[in-house]
């Protein structure tokens, strides 16, 4: 089962929910020390990571899944979220430079349509980054947190997974090597276990997965029809980057979302087409 979105913002919210974003934030920015002229996109319950490209990143856009639900985001500008449908994203061929997915794949009904979307809308040169649950993790083994629920991976299984889907696993870390407990104690040594049980380079401690893919580009010959069927879906589709509001974004009828991914003072606008 899928964690609402009221879920979703109430766990990041309480004490080990913040040091859960603490942990692979800093993980995130490992991977991706500057995002400056980029376009980042947060696919999934991404919103927790994304503020720390505000004011770098030429433009960033939250989609959050329609069976998840949405709530506004930042709470301090203009709403840069859309509920959408995750095999159907409302954006053209690649057209953003970053994808950082959270909280989706391990709730995805079709992964590899999700993963093909992904590939589709992702830059030559773009890389995607996943957080999702390790299998062989003990996070994956309590239902108290986002983490808990769903379809946990390891790391072969996402190798494989990026593979089949025309991605190129680049590297794959782990993090929360700290035990899923709200106890004080715990929370004081969450930064002591992400210290030392990394050195290990045991993925067996660790309760999330964090895999950086690149696209590949090549051997397409198999996918031609899955391009078409997506090009025929954009030209239905409501919203693409800079639109200021969106209706049934990706055939999910009946939601509104405001100002979606509406460019701020600081960003420069899209080339014309």
């Amino acid at each position: 089962m899928q964690p609402d979105v009221v879920d979703l913002q109430q766990f990041y919210e309480g004490h080990l929910g913040n040091m859960v974003r603490h942990m692979i934030r800093r993980r995130i920015r490992a991977a991706w020390p500057s995002t400056r002229g980029l376009r980042v996109l947060g696919l999934g319950y991404a919103t927790p990571y994304l503020r720390q490209f505000r004011g770098e990143a030429e433009r960033i856009a939250a989609f959050m899944l329609a069976e998840q639900g949405v709530h506004r985001w930042p709470t301090d500008a203009d709403s840069r979220v859309a509920l959408v449908d995750d095999t159907e994203l409302p954006l053209e061929d690649a057209m953003v430079d970053r994808i950082l997915m959270v909280h989706a794949l391990e709730h995805a009904a079709d992964a590899q349509a999700m993963l093909r979307e992904a590939w589709r809308v992702l830059a030559a040169d773009g890389r995607l980054l996943m957080v999702v649950p390790n299998r062989r993790g003990i996070w994956a083994r309590f239902e108290r947190t986002p983490f808990g629920v769903g379809r946990p991976y390891s790391a072969r299984q996402i190798d494989k997974l990026l593979r089949g889907n025309m991605f190129n696993p680049l590297r794959t870390q782990g993090a929360l090597y700290f035990p899923p407990s709200r106890r004080p104690v715990f929370l004081k040594a969450a930064g002591a276990f992400e210290k030392v049980l990394p050195r290990f380079k045991v993925n067996a401690f660790a309760g999330a997965l964090l895999i950086e893919a690149s696209k590949q580009i090549y051997a397409m010959s198999d996918r031609g029809a899955y391009v078409v069927k997506a090009r025929r879906r954009r030209a239905r589709a409501a919203v693409a980057l800079g639109a200021s509001s969106v209706v049934g974004v990706g055939g999910v009828r009946g939601r509104v979302v405001d100002a979606v991914l509406r460019p701020a003072q600081h960003e420069k606008p899209l080339p014309a087409k």
